[in-house]
């Protein structure tokens, strides 16, 4: 049980972890501490929804094809075995890209609008809607994010057997943390985010835990 709920955790945190449109987004959102919470809600909620759809659905087809447990095994394995060479080789000769966690300044009211509460309250509701489409986009218009949790996270939870829920249950904390501390901690992070070293560092902790898990895939 334990196992599989690191390893769940885990392999959600180095799947998550990366330079997207995503994770900028919900950076920009929490360094201009604007609907912070709503956005890394938003993220979190989709994140536990794919992760189950992948889990029930791939284990049930899993159990039916006793066959297909080592080919996802090996299938599996090879997958987080190049996604942690490739995530070394950025580590080892970086492309120079850096997270600009930079967002532009907020336009400010103008002299008509200023002092109108209809006009501040409309201003935001506005300003509310189309952040929440805009991470709906972000999140469920990615095919990434299919590989990743539907595919990816559901066929390996299979291989835990009776676990995988456990596992499931460590991939979802694992995207509870991650969007949590990225939208909260946005402000903290941002200047140190924005160094080519620092992405360097963090892809070299990606390669080291998806080369272990596909270490453990195999071994396993």
């Amino acid at each position: 049980m334990l196992t599989a709920l690191l390893a769940g955790l885990g392999l959600g945190l180095s799947l998550i972890v990366a330079i997207g449109a995503q994770n900028l987004f919900v950076l920009r959102q929490g360094i201009r501490r604007e609907h912070v919470l709503l956005v890394a809600t938003i993220c979190a909620v989709s994140d536990a929804v794919l992760i189950v759809a992948g889990v029930t659905g791939l284990g049930l087809v899993l159990e039916s094809i006793p066959w297909l447990v080592p080919v996802v095994r090996w299938a599996g394995a090879i997958f987080l075995a190049v996604y942690g060479l490739m995530a070394a080789r950025r580590a080892w000769r970086p492309t120079g890209e850096v997270l600009d966690g930079r967002s532009p300044a907020a336009p400010g009211p103008t002299p008509a609008a200023a002092g109108t509460p209809g006009t501040t309250a409309v201003r935001t509701g506005s300003r509310r809607a189309a952040v929440v489409l805009t991470c709906l986009a972000l999140t469920w218009l990615n095919p990434h994010v299919y590989l990743d949790t539907v595919f990816l996270l559901g066929s390996i939870a299979g291989t835990h057997g009776d676990d995988r829920g456990w596992f499931a249950a460590g991939a979802v904390t694992g995207s509870i943390l991650w969007f949590s501390g990225l939208a909260f901690g946005a402000r903290l992070l941002s200047r140190v985010l924005a160094t080519p070293r620092a992405w360097r560092v963090l892809d070299a902790v990606v390669a080291v835990v998806m080369i272990a898990l596909a270490i453990s895939l195999v071994v396993g």
